[in-house]
């Protein structure tokens, strides 16, 4: 893939004609004012019928695989994810949305992606039926709970929150903390170890299933931070929550058939995968702001365009803008083949891209002088939302990390 199509960009004008009417009227309310984003986002859904075809594709899935456990069809004849389908259709509305609300995209991922393809891809058929297709729907909100306070970039070897066994149930305590959607989320899948009274070192790591009101879980407000205001951000307290063996994922404490770590690992990989779409629409917000500002701001009698320095910025903006819509031609191509990238190539694009998105978002800031630094100008939000693409699905340092231990394995 060399290009956007001619249906790619019949999409894109779409979308930029949605967001143009329903969403930058609404933009300093969202980053401003505390106006939760789900509403505007199922709006997008219905509108361009996302919903309804994301709904329709799980259920001919999940009679398929009903087919499978009845003994009915070879497993072997399951039909590709990507089978007739284009991932270009699915990245444009993250790009696009990307270059006005990047905090849009976060909480539309961690819901209708992370949370709903942690029980699609590792429930049982009674668990993907009870709570996938109104997550895919944004009929409920979801949010996948992993991070703690103690723990960062070790999710798992400093994880504290625990299920303990009682009977038939599973009694679970835990503090977890920078959760997307947390505040409003219907539906919660929570990651924690397998308290035996072993070293928790040793701990099998569970995945369960969570509805917001359940007795003992609290649901914080709104955190306040640097960016990404229209995605809330919040945390859980979890005190001596009861649940049954339906809401362990795959209902089987063998972390292979579970969420587990194998689990938390394909959701992270899939999430830095889709950094590479937001950095793009980033930049290329912001490379058009700037280079219109550069032709119409006059200083020292001519536009700054004109100077050499400025030039330099726009064409450093100008190269990380190409070889990131390549990385993520190519993630199209690969998907459309039925491919995935290996998790360290997810890796080496998520650390580049959340590295160029960062670093254009300032030189755009740079570039507009003190106006950038002013609310009114839309660089300003770009620059703060941009920062957290280097910190959330893993930093810098442990996408460096994984690239390198993928290198030196053989």
């Amino acid at each position: 893939m060399y290009a956007w199509s001619e249906e790619h960009q019949m999409i894109r004008t779409a979308m930029k004609d949605f967001i143009a009417k329903e969403i930058i009227p609404i933009r300093d309310d969202l980053e401003h004012g505390d106006l939760p984003p789900y509403e505007v986002l199922r709006k997008l859904y219905t509108q361009f019928g996302i919903a309804e075809q994301a709904e329709a594709s799980f259920w001919k899935r999940l009679e398929f695989d009903k087919q499978v456990a009845a003994g009915e069809v070879d497993p072997s004849d399951r039909p590709s994810r990507h089978s007739g389908g284009d991932a270009g259709f699915s990245l444009i509305p993250t790009i696009e949305l990307c270059r006005q609300c990047p905090g849009l995209v976060t909480a539309l991922g961690v819901s209708t992606g992370l949370t709903a393809s942690a029980i699609n891809g590792k429930g049982t058929i009674a668990q993907r039926e009870r709570w996938v297709p109104d997550l895919l729907t944004l009929r409920t909100v979801g949010a996948w709970a992993i991070t703690e306070p103690n723990s960062g970039s070790d999710a798992f070897g400093s994880m504290l929150a625990t299920a303990r066994r009682d009977g038939d149930e599973y009694v679970l305590n835990g503090n977890k903390t920078f959760i997307t959607n947390g505040p409003y989320a219907d539906t919660i899948v929570f990651i924690c170890k397998l308290d035996e009274g072993n070293d928790p070192k040793e701990r099998k790591v569970l995945s369960f299933v969570l509805d917001a009101g359940m007795e003992g879980l609290t649901q914080t407000p709104p955190l306040r931070k640097m960016g990404m205001h229209s995605s809330p951000t919040g945390e859980l307290f979890l005190d001596d929550v009861r649940v049954g063996k339906d809401r362990l994922i795959g209902e089987d404490e063998d972390p292979k058939s579970g969420g587990g770590r194998s689990g938390a690992k394909a959701t992270f990989q899939q999430e830095r995968a889709g950094v590479a779409a937001m950095a793009l629409g980033i930049i290329e917000q912001c490379l058009e702001v700037s280079v219109a500002y550069a032709k119409e701001r006059v200083q020292f009698g001519q536009p700054i365009g004109e100077f050499q320095l400025i030039q330099q910025k726009l064409a450093t903006m100008e190269v990380a803008r190409m070889n990131i819509q390549n990385l993520v031609w190519r993630t199209i191509e690969m998907s459309n083949a039925g491919e995935t990238m290996t998790f360290a190539e997810a890796s080496a694009m998520k650390l580049y891209s959340a590295q160029q998105a960062t670093a254009c978002a300032l030189e755009a800031v740079q570039l507009h002088g003190g106006n950038g630094y002013m609310a009114e100008y839309h660089v300003e939000q770009l620059a703060r939302d941009a920062k957290v693409l280097q910190i959330y699905a893993g930093t810098d340092e442990i996408q460096t990390r994984a690239i390198a231990k993928a290198l030196l394995a053989d």
